[in-house]
């Protein structure tokens, strides 16, 4: 008698074990919501946007017209020396190379400060816009109650899902729901 009692209840907490990680797992799978978004689009439609783009474009632009400024004093200055190079002292060749040295060292690091410079620029001009954007995609994440909402592609245009399936996608887009909630 004990050794029937103990095997019924042997496998019942083995039915019991077995059948609770299974439920656990379907469980936690129905849980899970996933939505999709395309920040691209909503940024696109943002009227700062465009704002933004023109204040970081006249920047690029003043930017590369500086460079260029700098290029052609370096330029027309290497020319002149090579023009007046017969006819002054080794002294004066030697200071004139030395300074045209100097403006090829500093058109270099003009060159490479730009690009910092640009990312900072994009950086500060995009943070408010994008904390916005986040804020609205947080916002209707928690009133459909998603578990994760997943960007669909880079700023390169890369993907970023490589597959998901078309009426998840339908489904589950919220693109436009932030788009409302951003009143764009």
């Amino acid at each position: 008698m004990k050794k029937v009692l103990f095997l019924s209840v042997f496998a019942l907490l083995l039915t019991i074990g077995i059948a609770t990680p299974t439920t656990t797992v379907e469980a936690q799978a129905q849980e899970l919501k996933i939505g999709y978004v395309d920040p691209n689009i909503l940024l696109s439609r943002m009227p700062e946007m465009a704002a933004i783009e023109r204040r970081l474009q006249n920047f690029a632009d003043r930017k590369r017209r500086e460079f260029a400024e700098k290029q052609e004093t370096l330029q027309r200055d290497s020319e002149s020396l090579e023009q007046r190079r017969a006819v002054i002292s080794a002294d004066a060749v030697a200071r004139e190379e030395q300074r045209l040295t100097g403006l090829y060292t500093e058109l270099q690091q003009f060159e490479a400060t730009y690009a910092q410079e640009l990312q900072q620029q994009q950086a500060e001009q995009m943070g408010p816009l994008l904390e916005k954007v986040q804020n609205a995609i947080n916002s209707v994440a928690t009133e459909m109650g998603l578990t994760y909402v997943l960007n669909t592609m880079t700023n390169n245009g890369d993907f970023i899902i490589l597959y998901a399936s078309p009426r998840m996608q339908q489904q589950n887009n919220i693109t436009e729901r932030v788009a409302a909630k951003l009143e764009i």
